[in-house]
């Protein structure tokens, strides 16, 4: 195909300027032919004056033109937020100004990626001399930047017979980060994420930490911490309470090795362990503790050194928010050599990773316990529904009795690998992807209130 009959396919493909015959024009035009050839055949009329008046009609078709807006006549603003979370629904509102005396009809289609959830054509009604607004609702599956560049619109007159098509460039940068609706409940809500395991983390060493307030004395408070003076002032039992000490150091490691990449419910492992550690940022932060952050596959692609304040936050998003799972597996040696180096703090180093992984790598042992000595160290991954549905199959059959027992062996070297690890003093933690947001943040609380650190 030539460029010129390119060019020439792109203007019916919703692209660039020009004209195109409408379905009405279509449907008048047949009608009126079939009428003139039916006249001709009973009336012995020539095929010259059959041509001549479809000629002619065809023609006065083209008077439709003057009765829609001169392209000059429009302009068009795009209002599109400049970030979106994943996969949350989001309204994009285009305005379309008519500043000529005809009313008319349109339809557009907006420059969105292929991925974008693409509700298009999106019809509307313009009045003459007036601005119409018409929105659209789209979700973006993939993180990353994006640029929309272009409108591609087509319009036409009350009559319908012709339409136009114009190309206004409208270009805005869209970026898409990880959906943060664990962290805003997080915000609003905190304690619905100080569960483990059923109870209330209420627990910490008597008397440690920074003293918060005096307050009564409630059912359930260690005796000992009963105030005797403000008691005695009072008359009536209060107690002081203490709250673990802020400005700990928070390590996370975000893995984006192959494993990484295995499709879940929503989303794949990174997606859920992305939303994750920025839930648990914004539980550490809110607490003026210390973050930090590294990201890593085969060589480290991130590191965001430690700072506190809500503010951090914004710096992290903005650091991590496009991070992909890389076809490769993760080099943790490299990666804890790394912190070796760069983190002299005493730390908690929460890792998000994949477990079994993790398991077969024997020579990360050697460089975790010289780490062990100066930090804490917590992983956490996503269970593998998959194997824990096999576990649960009856073994009807000797395919799944065969199946069950290959699961139920995984699952046995999972547990003796992971009870070695944690005689070491290295926890693992696995959490279904739903709950793994409030697995993390409730673990991490745990341990504050514990004065683990």
């Amino acid at each position: 195909m030539t460029k010129s009959l390119k060019n020439l396919w792109a203007r019916f493909l919703f692209r660039d300027r020009g004209i195109l015959p409408t379905k009405r024009l279509l449907y008048v035009f047949l009608g009126i032919s079939a009428f003139f050839i039916l006249l001709g055949v009973l009336t012995d009329v020539s095929w010259t004056y059959i041509i001549m008046m479809n000629l002619i009609v065809l023609l006065a078709s083209f008077l439709d033109l003057l009765f829609s807006p001169g392209k000059k006549d429009l302009d068009f603003k795009r209002i599109l937020p400049e970030e979106m979370e994943r996969g949350l629904p989001y309204t994009v509102g285009v305005e379309v100004e008519n500043r000529s005396g005809h009313p008319f009809t349109f339809a557009f289609v907006d420059d969105l990626p292929q991925s974008f959830k693409r509700p298009f054509p999106v019809r509307g009604i313009g009045r003459k001399e007036a601005l119409t607004e018409v929105s659209y609702e789209t979700s973006a599956p993939v993180r990353g930047d994006y640029d929309v560049k272009r409108l591609y619109f087509r319009y036409k007159s009350t009559l319908g017979l012709w339409e136009k098509q114009t190309t206004a460039e409208l270009p805005q940068a869209l970026k898409v980060i990880p959906d943060m609706t664990e962290t805003k409940q997080y915000l609003q809500d905190a304690q619905r994420y100080l569960l483990h395991e059923g109870m209330k983390i209420r627990k910490y060493q008597s008397g440690a930490g920074e003293f918060a307030q005096i307050r009564k004395y409630a059912a359930g408070d260690d005796p000992r911490m009963i105030n005797w003076r403000q008691t005695a002032k009072l008359q009536e039992v209060m107690t002081n309470e203490y709250e673990p000490e802020h400005g700990k150091y928070i390590t996370i490691l975000i893995d984006c090795g192959r494993m990484m990449g295995a499709e879940l419910k929503k989303g794949n492992r990174l997606e859920r362990a992305l939303e994750a550690a920025m839930t648990v940022t914004a539980a550490a932060l809110r607490k003026g503790d210390y973050v930090s952050v590294l990201a890593f596959s085969k060589d480290v692609k991130v590191f965001i050194p430690p700072a506190k304040g809500m503010e951090h936050m914004q710096t992290i998003l903005k650091s991590i928010y496009d991070l992909q799972v890389d076809p490769v597996e993760p080099n943790y040696g490299a990666v804890f050599s790394f912190l070796e180096n760069m983190q002299k703090k005493r730390s908690l180093l929460l890792l998000f990773s994949d477990i079994r992984t993790f398991l077969y790598e024997e020579s990360t042992l050697t460089y975790l316990m010289r780490i062990r000595q100066r930090n804490l160290f917590l992983m956490i991954g996503v269970e593998d529904q998959v194997i824990k549905r096999r576990i649960n199959e009856a073994p009807d059959q000797v395919e799944h009795a065969m199946i069950k027992s290959i699961a139920q062996q995984q699952m046995l070297f999972k547990k003796r690998e992971k009870a070695k690890w944690e005689n070491q003093g290295l926890f693992m933690t696995e959490a279904e992807e739903e709950k793994l947001s409030v697995s993390a943040v409730s673990y991490y609380i745990d341990m504050m209130n514990r004065n683990l650190l």
